[in-house]
């Protein structure tokens, strides 16, 4: 378990270095990589070895690669790519960080702001590229989740769905392929906006049904919709910061209107969970945190809504439903 971080740097350098794309077209030799991409041969040798031993490519031949199940999904623009999210995992963004865990927990504070005095969302903001890589990784663990997502709650019902804070539109695209009836809404900073247009997740038949909307969350959510929904955006901020959005979200969301909150859930006690690790990672990268169900309903509460209903999603995930009071 100690040596996880060997595999994550290992994965890294090989999403960053497109070694799964290069070994699309077939088998490869670590002299012919090695030239292509003009690194040590050795070195680079040496940590393919390491990673097929782990599971990730093949070594079908003395010294020369192949892709495998896993490795493929370390390939660009295929369905199931987790390549974005793998080059963020072992990026200074994340992975510095998470070398400063003992300031954490001596200060209860992000890491982040030792590191460079700033939150992890301004920094994305003074870096395009480290940026954009964020935004795909996003995109890739949408792609994982989203059909569940979209079948574990009846959208459709609702007629309206703005998500807000919903990167590229992979989520939104689901749902709205899931529920025919549904207008969707598209609401992020607008760079992000920008890089969802390129990405055209939203394009072809959905544009139709899709409106693209530029908001800052802790200014102003638009109005329109009967429906919202977050996807992992209270988990990055405490509870202060959370309250901030939920209050807004408050004025944008009408009398007849939902919330959702979709979100990991961690249990009350100490049992293994995909949450429990997102809340290390939110308290080293953001100072966020994630909640319990009844953590939860008291921020809504505080915010003029009631936890009316939570529905689970496969996977250790959440759709918390509040009602506007």
């Amino acid at each position: 378990m100690s040596s996880a971080a060997i595999l994550q740097q290992s994965l890294y350098a090989a999403a960053r270095l497109g070694i799964a794309d290069l070994l699309n077209a077939g088998v490869r030799t670590v002299s012919c990589l090695a030239t292509y991409l003009q690194v040590d041969e050795q070195a680079l040798l040496r940590v393919m070895r390491f990673l097929a031993s782990q599971g990730v490519f093949e070594e079908n031949v003395r010294g020369a690669f192949a892709n495998n199940e896993l490795s493929d999904h370390l390939r660009s623009g295929v369905q199931g790519s987790l390549r974005a999210f793998v080059i963020m995992r072992g990026s200074h963004m994340f992975f510095a960080p998470c070398g400063e865990i003992l300031y954490c927990i001596e200060t209860g504070r992000s890491a982040r702001e030792k590191l460079s005095g700033k939150d992890s969302f301004e920094q994305l903001k003074e870096d395009p590229e480290m940026a954009r890589i964020f935004d795909d990784a996003m995109s890739n663990l949408s792609e994982w989740m989203s059909r569940a997502i979209a079948s574990a709650y009846d959208f459709g019902a609702w007629g309206t769905l703005m998500d807000v804070g919903g990167g590229h539109g992979v989520l939104l695209a689901a749902i709205l392929e899931a529920h025919p009836g549904l207008h969707g809404v598209l609401a992020d900073l607008p760079a992000v906006i920008g890089r969802a247009e390129e990405r055209g997740y939203l394009a072809g038949a959905l544009k139709r049904r899709s409106t693209l909307r530029s908001c800052d969350f802790f200014q102003e959510i638009p109005i329109g919709c009967r429906a919202y929904l977050m996807k992992n955006v209270i988990h990055d901020w405490d509870d202060e910061r959370a309250l901030e959005i939920l209050v807004n979200c408050r004025r944008a969301v009408p009398d007849d209107g939902v919330l959702l909150l979709a979100q990991w859930t961690i249990p009350d006690i100490s049992l293994p969970s995909a949450g429990r690790f997102m809340d290390i990672a939110m308290l080293v990268l953001t100072g966020g945190r994630e909640r319990v169900v009844d953590e939860y309903g008291e921020l809504l509460s505080r915010a003029g809504f009631k936890l009316n209903q939570v529905f689970p999603v496969p996977g250790e995930f959440s759709i918390i439903e509040a009602l506007p009071v």
